[in-house]
């Protein structure tokens, strides 16, 4: 599912990389490409609908998820291009997360048109039940994708540093996601008291820490600014997916051709291992009820520490790779 650089119009490379997404696999595809139009119908209801639900506009969560989905289908189209030897295990794969993203979308959209909210909530057996679906069909998208991350494991013929490019990105995608169960198991205080009281409970779980889900928020993502957010190590963690596979573009452009082999494969698990460090300390940010935009001393420094050492261990990368392309050049 490579681009053809002959491509005349970039009409003409979009449609070449949608051809072969199909491809890879129909249902996917088309799992991508009905989030498109989802996400036009749902931007029309920002626009026509103005109700809002926990503190948001009421269509802001099914497009945001729309855009997420669309970009997760494609770009597992793309990594499953990758995968040789195994086409029927690759179909029944890339079918169950349409499958799993379709349930997801629809329950999201039928919970809007309820006028109520689609995750956390528990009260009535209706919206329990789907609550429930919805985590069921995602902890199913997360098992298809690890076997993705499997099959890629014992691929050879590719780049070494594309291959760990894949891989790793995989890992730190399902940690990402792991990451959405923070959510979900973690009952806030306000529940903790309703549960004490034994009372029925109408929530179970929350985006936020320390704060009530729907205060303020950065625009259009909506991610706490009075408090710790779970929404942004989980986001930081899927979109590895995207971010690793640059890290590989970026170091084999021609100007850096001096890089050898193995330096690239050095630089691509550096950049992994910063990139889980991020993970990490976003996760442990907003357990610690902190807003993204008010880090206090101990955040500064840990964020400090990391870009300093991520630096200090690529300069030494560097250095080793321009020694030994020094050492390679022989006098005239």
């Amino acid at each position: 599912m490579q681009l053809p650089s002959s491509s005349p119009h970039p009409f003409s490379r979009v449609y070449t990389l949608f051809r072969q997404g199909f491809a890879v696999n129909p249902l996917l595809a088309l799992m991508g490409l009905a989030c498109l139009v989802a996400l036009v119908g749902t931007l029309i209801g920002l626009v026509v609908d103005h109700r809002v639900i926990t503190g948001a506009p009421a269509w802001l969560k099914p497009a945001k998820f729309a855009i997420s989905v669309s970009i997760y289908c494609f770009t597992m189209l793309w990594i499953m291009s990758f995968v040789k030897g195994h086409k029927r295990l690759i179909q029944w794969v890339a079918n169950g997360m349409a499958i799993g993203f379709l349930v997801e979308m629809c329950i999201l959209i039928t919970q809007v048109l309820r006028d109520t909210t689609s995750h956390f909530n528990i009260s009535t057996p209706l919206d329990g039940g789907l609550y429930t679906m919805m985590a069921v069909f995602i902890v199913i998208v997360w098992i298809l994708t690890l076997l993705v991350g499997l099959l890629l494991l014992f691929q050879r013929g590719l780049d070494p540093a594309f291959a760990w490019a894949l891989r790793l990105g995989i890992v730190l995608a399902l940690i990402g996601m792991a990451l959405g169960f923070l959510m979900t198991s973690r009952p806030t205080p306000e529940q903790q008291a309703t549960m004490h009281a034994h009372k029925p409970l109408t929530t179970m779980g929350a985006h936020s820490v320390g704060v009530p889900d729907g205060g303020p928020g950065l625009p259009l993502v909506g991610w706490s600014t009075i408090g710790g957010d779970l929404r942004i190590p989980h986001f930081v963690g899927l979109h590895a997916l995207q971010v690793l596979p640059l890290l590989w573009w970026l170091l084999s452009l021609p100007w850096l051709g001096w890089l050898r082999r193995g330096h690239r494969v050095a630089l691509v698990w550096l950049g992994s291992g910063s990139y889980l460090g991020l993970i990490a300390l976003l996760t442990w940010q907003a357990l610690r009820g902190q807003s993204i935009i008010a880090p206090d001393a101990q955040t500064f420094l840990a964020f400090t520490l990391l870009s300093g050492v991520t630096i200090a261990s690529a300069a030494v990368v560097i250095w080793h790779a321009r020694t030994s392309l020094s050492s390679r050049v022989v006098p005239a």
